[in-house]
């Protein structure tokens, strides 16, 4: 199994960028996507997930900015993010559960290498 994310890189604040993520090996209409991310220094943190039923959930610190979408036809999920502030900066991870559509790290079974973005003033 394999999750690759792509999209990150430098945008000014206020600016927005759409990550993809990408799986081989699984099926991502069979699980619960999420991403995470992580800023400098700091923990992992989940910001957003969805499932095949159409689920969803974002935290408080991106609802209203980011969403989640996905294509199962091409095995892909995105997460699009408009009115990035510099707090967004962090290195982003798409994750994948079997279980259920939420935040917990420790929930999620496989995990892809992340992407960058650097949200710059």
């Amino acid at each position: 199994v394999q999750l690759v994310e792509s999209g990150g890189g430098l945008v000014q604040a206020g600016g927005s960028l759409r990550l993809s993520c990408a799986a081989s090996g699984i099926s991502f209409d069979d699980y619960v996507i999420g991403w995470f991310r992580q800023p400098p220094g700091e923990k992992y943190g989940g910001i957003i997930c969805t499932d095949s039923d159409g689920n969803k959930y974002s935290s408080d610190a991106v609802k209203g900015r980011f969403t989640i979408s996905s294509d199962y036809a091409k095995n892909m999920v995105y997460l699009q993010m408009d009115s990035l502030e510099l707090e967004d900066t962090a290195a982003y991870y798409c994750a994948a559960n079997f279980m259920t559509c939420g935040i917990r790290i420790h929930d999620y079974d496989y995990w892809g290498q992340g992407t960058q973005v650097t949200v710059s003033s």
